[in-house]
């Protein structure tokens, strides 16, 4: 087997499958994307090794996970040689000991070329913690509630440019509305584990765009490291009448039925108060979702507004734009950036 540091692990192996040997339910709160969990033990069986090593020894430990996993090792090898890749696999556990050096063991005896992360999971998340910290040339689209910021992204990257969608790595739009007709989040931890995948491949001598976000999106939490970046970055904040806005947010939700709306609605009613609920809430009963519509976005305009009067000024530029036509609407936004000097090649900063 060949003990690899995590940046080679990431890198100059990449092409290698990852084996996570930890429980199902280490497993489950957090891994590297792409990764295969094949247990050593199962939470019940490292709950027992785990208490071996704190009430007795390391060598009971070790005894008792022998005998834990003897009747595995024909499956543990099936496993992982239905998983390798030109015969060769990459294995960690938490923190890179013996339950990755033990199956490391087992798959050379089988003949499958390994590699260890040192360090195991713990280096993968501190490495990461690190990497965030780079300091990126971000530039922020801002605007508010229905003015097609995801869209306008994304036809920005289809001119080249760089674009992290948060709110698609969180399966959440954001507002109350947010997680209607999206997947189940990921945990906090895998979040930031699939945010980590995509910032990795990013270019830090080029731009890259981001949305105007909060710092929770949905039950998920942007990292602290690009949180404070953003709140430093330069906005483009899009001003789009509330009439075309309205008619995008209803084809937008519309299709969902009135339930789930309605349930949307009374997580904000505090926030719109009892009769823009009520009013609201016979509105979708009558299918007249531009009213019901109208009346979040007198919350969600107000709160739009606030969180912009926290930036300073200097740094938030605004634009107007009179349709909603993503495409031309990001072209718009990129010939702006240029002309304010907001779009330019930088040299990586770390």
């Amino acid at each position: 087997m060949e003990i690899i540091q995590i940046q080679d692990f990431l890198v100059k192996v990449k092409n290698v499958p990852v084996i996570d040997v930890r429980s199902t339910r280490e497993f489950l709160k957090g891994h590297i994307p792409g990764a295969s969990n094949v247990p050593l033990f199962n939470d019940d069986e490292r709950a027992i090794v785990g208490i071996k090593y704190k009430d007795e020894s390391r060598n009971s430990a070790i005894r008792a996970g022998l005998e834990i996993v003897g009747p595995k090792l024909v499956s543990l090898v099936e496993q992982s040689k239905s998983i390798a890749k030109n015969n060769k696999v990459k294995i960690h556990c938490w923190r890179g000991g013996l339950r990755s050096e033990s199956m490391a063991w087992l798959l050379n005896t089988a003949g499958i070329k390994t590699f260890v992360l040192n360090g195991g999971y713990k280096a993968y998340r501190r490495y990461q913690k690190e990497y965030y910290s780079k300091k990126v040339n971000l530039i922020i689209l801002g605007g508010k509630t229905g003015s097609g910021k995801t869209a306008i992204l994304y036809e920005i990257e289809n001119l080249g440019e760089q674009v992290v969608d948060l709110e698609g790595i969180a399966n959440h739009k954001g507002s109350a509305f947010g997680a209607l007709g999206q997947d189940a989040q990921p945990s906090n931890e895998q979040f930031e584990n699939n945010l980590f995948e995509k910032w990795i491949s990013l270019d830090f001598h080029r731009n890259i765009w981001l949305e105007d976000e909060s710092k929770a999106i949905g039950k998920d939490f942007i990292p602290d490291e690009i949180w404070i970046q953003m709140r430093n970055s330069p906005v483009i904040a899009l001003e789009m009448g509330k009439p075309l806005r309205i008619k995008r947010l209803e084809k937008e939700y519309a299709q969902f039925n009135k339930e789930e709306l309605k349930k949307s609605i009374f997580k904000i009613s505090k926030r719109i108060g009892g009769l823009n609920t009520r009013q609201s809430i016979e509105a979708i009963e009558k299918r007249d979702f531009s009213t019901a519509i109208d009346l979040s976005l007198t919350y969600y305009d107000k709160a739009y507004q606030f969180g912009l009067s926290g930036r300073e000024k200097e740094m938030v530029f605004r634009i107007i734009l009179e349709e909603d036509n993503p495409k031309r609407n990001a072209e718009k936004v990129l010939d702006f950036a240029k002309k304010n000097g907001l779009h330019k090649n930088i040299q990586c900063r770390t």
